[in-house]
Formats: C-alpha cells, sequence, structure tokens
C-alpha cells in the first residue's frame, strides 16, 4: 500500500486505461450548523453535518456518495459547489485553489449540479430557452448565440426545441423537466457535475432512459460526474468508484467491484444487505442494521458507527479511526479491518 493515496486510488477510468488524476481534491472539508435555541449560559451547540473529510474525484470519473439520510451526502454536494461556506478546508480543483489561484467565477463555470427537486429548481416565469440560456448570458455570451446553444442543448437531451423552448417548466413532465436541468447544467460547458438525487423521483422507465442520457453525456462532452444516490441497484450502474458516508465522516471508498462484492467496513457491509432482493432465497429474515444513526450534534466518541456495530471492541469507542489503505482500490475507516492495525479479531468474522 506504500505510495497509494487513501482518498483517491490509483485506478484506471473508462478505456483510457492507467492511473487517473485528480479533477477536484477536498482536504479537511468541515461544516457545521448552529442549533437554535440554545440558552444564554448554556454551550452553543452544532449539527456536524460534515466534520472533516478528504476525497478525491478522478478525472473522468463518475463517484458515487451513499449513506443514510442525514449522513452529510448533500451537504458535501453544496460545499463543492460554493452555495454554502465551508467552516474550514481546502477545495483544489485541477491543481489550483479555489477561491485562491483559482478564481471563484472561473470554477462556478466549470462546477454545475443537477438537483433533485426538478419543478424546484426551475424558474417558474422564465420559458425553458430562457432557463438554458440565462446562466451563458451572465457570463458574457450574447444572446442569440446563448439562446442558440439552448436550442442545441436541447435537442442533445431529446427535446424538440420548435415543441419545448417556448414552454414554462409547469408544462412539462418530471423527466422533461429534469432534462431541461440537465441542458442548463451543461450550458456553460463544465467539466463537473454534481447530480444529487437526479432521479430519484422518476418512474423507472424515464429514469432508465435520463441514465442512459446521462451516460451518453459523459462520454460525448468528456464529463467528470459526482452521483449522489439511496439507490445502490443505480450506483451500481453508473458509477466507478463508490464513497460511504456515515455521520459526515467517510467509512469507505474504493471502486465500484470493490464496494459491492468485497465491503470491509461494517457499515458499507450493512448497506448492501439491506438491497432488496427479488430471489426469496437471497432475503435475510433479520434486519442487516439495527437501531437510528446516533445524534449529529453529540456524535459518540471514537468511531461513530460502534454504538451499531456487531463487531465493535473496547477500543472503537476510544479511538477515531483514520481512512486508510485495505488494497489498491480500496481504503476503509474501520480499527477492525486496516491491515497492521493490530485489531485483527472482528474481520476474520466479517470475512468468515
Amino acid at each position: 500500500m506504500s505510495g497509494v493515496s487513501p482518498y483517491s486510488q490509483t485506478i484506471g477510468i473508462g478505456d483510457r486505461g492507467g492511473p487517473a488524476q485528480p479533477l477536484i481534491s477536498a482536504r479537511g472539508l468541515l461544516k457545521h450548523f448552529p442549533v437554535k435555541g440554545t440558552g444564554l449560559f448554556q454551550p452553543k451547540k452544532v449539527v456536524r453535518a460534515v466534520d472533516g473529510i478528504d476525497f478525491d474525484i478522478l478525472k473522468g470519473e463518475t463517484l458515487g456518495v451513499v449513506g443514510e439520510s442525514g449522513c452529510g451526502k448533500s451537504t458535501t454536494a453544496r460545499l463543492l459547489m460554493n452555495l454554502i461556506v465551508r467552516d474550514q478546508g481546502d477545495l483544489l480543483f485541477d491543481g489550483e485553489t479555489v477561491g485562491g489561484t483559482l478564481p471563484l467565477v472561473q470554477y462556478r463555470r466549470q462546477v454545475q449540479m443537477v438537483f433533485q427537486d426538478s419543478y424546484a429548481s426551475l424558474n417558474p416565469r422564465l420559458t425553458i430557452e430562457e432557463t438554458i440560456a440565462f446562466a451563458p448570458q451572465v457570463h458574457g455570451v450574447p444572446a442569440a448565440k446563448a439562446i442558440a446553444r439552448a436550442h442545441d442543448l436541447l435537442h442533445r437531451v431529446g427535446l424538440e426545441p420548435s415543441r419545448f423552448a417556448g414552454r414554462y417548466p409547469h408544462e412539462l413532465s418530471g423527466g422533461q423537466r429534469q432534462r431541461i436541468n440537465i441542458a442548463r447544467a451543461l450550458a456553460l460547458e463544465p467539466r463537473l457535475i454534481i447530480l444529487d438525487e437526479a432521479v430519484s423521483a422518476l418512474d423507472k422507465s424515464v429514469e432508465a432512459q435520463v441514465l442512459n442520457l446521462l451516460l451518453d453525456l459523459k462520454r460525448d462532452f468528456g464529463l467528470t460526474y459526482l452521483f449522489i444516490s439511496h439507490d445502490l441497484n443505480v450506483v451500481r450502474f453508473m458509477c466507478d468508484r463508490v464513497m460511504v458516508m456515515y455521520l459526515g465522516k467517510i467509512a469507505e471508498v474504493g471502486s465500484r467491484q470493490s464496494i459491492f462484492e468485497n465491503a470491509k467496513h461494517p457499515y458499507s457491509s450493512a448497506l448492501l444487505a439491506s438491497m432488496p432482493k427479488i430471489d426469496p432465497a437471497e432475503r435475510t429474515q433479520e434486519p442487516p442494521l439495527f437501531g437510528d444513526p446516533p445524534n449529529p450534534i453529540d456524535p459518540p466518541s471514537g468511531c461513530r458507527f460502534h454504538p451499531r456495530c456487531s463487531f465493535a471492541e473496547p477500543v472503537c469507542s476510544q479511538t477515531m479511526p483514520a481512512l486508510a489503505g485495505v488494497s489498491d482500490v480500496q481504503s476503509a475507516a474501520c480499527l477492525m479491518c486496516v491491515p497492521g492495525s493490530g485489531h485483527g479479531r472482528a474481520l476474520t468474522a466479517m470475512e468468515a
């Protein structure tokens, strides 16, 4: 494992082969939200939404982010978009410091986002062509050229401009609106697109069409995706690597095959065991995970998963595990599964 970063393993992406380089790197990313209603003489409390995480998104890959509600997935996405200001940490985009050597106005052209709610993320007073052309015009593109690009993008996402350019969001279906959001995200020719539950509200047949569209766009425009989803089957279909989050921390990150076929962290294994099974013989009688996540205002000491972990040892409640490599394509934050940690008994139980 010498020389291998625990944040982004050097794996080939797509059909290019060879090690891929990070497009964006987060180091020490932290965001705490203050809790309202604390008394005058009481200590201030905060929700530890994202609590000091490090990760890379490699050029040309799709990085999937999974975890229970409240684990920090969407907050991480908004921090990358600079929609909320991070309390601590640094962002590097293609080697340049965001907000430093890389001005925010240039960074925002490179990173775009598609939200879960296709209707709420559109301005109801703008037509579809105005919606797509708005951002390019803000960045100095002439109106006629921005409108022409909007029509090109409408055609690219499968909507005929002559039928849809003059419509308003309320005149479209959910799937059509999400295609509009994708076209809008492409309008500034970004390199990274963040997809926050972008297909979770769609019917399954429409979801499949949009997923295939995203794959086509990624290939044709050379895009990189951050793909957030609760649907592990969709993540397995779309993503090159998977990052598992739990209570504001990264539990495990690795290649798609390593996570889905040989997950090391007990929480990752529990998530995979919760996937719906078609074959009744494969269904488990016992729930894979008991209890609710701890309060993010007052997280447990040591490993945050240890109160729900079947393999926890006393050391787990005392020591916060760091994200460390368990193979060339996989890293985990677990004292029980990291080679050389001196705590290998639970790993044997998990592998058995």
